[in-house]
Order: C-alpha cells, then structure tokens, then sequence
C-alpha cells in the first residue's frame, strides 16, 4: 500500500521524538524535519526561520514537507516568517518551492534586514509557545555542529532577537515581480 506524501517525514521525526543532535549535514536535515513536524503536530501559529542566504536549506525543495506545510497553513491564524539577507540562492536551488509559496503568499512573510543586521544573522528555526516551544540552530556550518532543542527560555530568547532584526528590516521576494 502506498504511504501518503508525507508519511516519510512523519516517521523520521514524530512530534513527540527527542532532539536530534546536529553534527552533518543529513542530521542538520533531521534537525529540519523535526522542528518543522514538532511545530506542526503541537500546533505552532507561527514559525520563523532564518539564515543568510538559505544556501543549507534544500529541504525546501521537498515534496512532503511543501505537503505537510500546506495542511499546516491551511489551519487559522499560521505564519511562516522567513528571515534573510539574499533569497536568489533559495529561488534558484529550490524552485518546487519557489512555485509552491505563491498560493500562500498570504501567509507567508519573507524580510529582509538591513545590511548591518545580515551579517550576523543566524541560521536558525524558531517556533514558542510554553511547553510547544523549539529551536534548531545550526551554529558552525563548516563543521556541521548544531542544536536542535525543545525548551521556551531558548525560543524565547530566539524569538526577541529575531523580532528586534524583523522590526528593522523590510518585507521583500515578491511572488510575482511588479513591472510591464
């Protein structure tokens, strides 16, 4: 019997599943998958990601999680808020995605910070929310070392620090270029 698109990221990494440690690249996926099916089975409204240039996120491109978004955005009151300094490296890398969120454009923010707040952006996925609360950050990407954790005092701190770079920086990555 055929497992429904999304099966497979259900069965790697399950809502209720520990952390998954960060030291590859494939485990920096894991990590993905997991904080993004937490989020999604504890029912975070809102999801920040955010990273330079999104040139280690090629999960975007992935059918199951585009799925698993989808019935995640189509619940009230979600956002998904991306966070980065270039998206033409996602655009290009990624393009499954690139057509995918012009049907949730609503519902999907992506900003960008001033160039003095880009440098020092995190690659970072964040969702809070008491005992919901998460995090996934990958801190040397060189050396693929990272952490992925539940836990609302990390989220939170996360989360101001995103929202003070987020109250700076301007919406951008139209869906559909203004022009003739």
């Amino acid at each position: 019997m055929d497992k429904p698109a999304n099966e497979h990221i259900r069965d790697e990494a399950p809502g209720d599943g520990p952390a998954p440690v960060i030291t590859s690249r494939a485990s920096f996926e894991a990590a993905l998958r997991w904080g993004f099916n937490t989020a999604f089975a504890r029912g975070a409204r809102r999801i920040v990601c955010a990273d330079p240039e999104w040139e280690h996120w090629l999960l975007w491109n992935d059918p199951g999680l585009l799925h698993a978004l989808s019935a995640w955005l189509r619940r009230p009151q979600r956002r998904l808020v991306l966070l980065a300094h270039r998206y033409d490296t996602l655009e290009r890398r990624c393009p499954r995605f690139n057509t995918w969120r012009g049907d949730w454009m609503h519902a999907i923010e992506a900003w960008q910070p001033p160039a003095e707040l880009s440098r020092e952006l995190p690659t970072v996925l964040v969702s809070k929310g008491g005992e919901n609360a998460l995090s996934v950050h990958l801190v040397d990407a060189q050396h693929w070392r990272g952490r992925a954790e539940m836990g609302e005092q990390r989220a939170r701190q996360w989360c101001e620090e995103l929202d003070a770079v987020l109250q700076r920086s301007e919406r951008t990555w139209a869906v559909r270029p203004l022009g003739l």
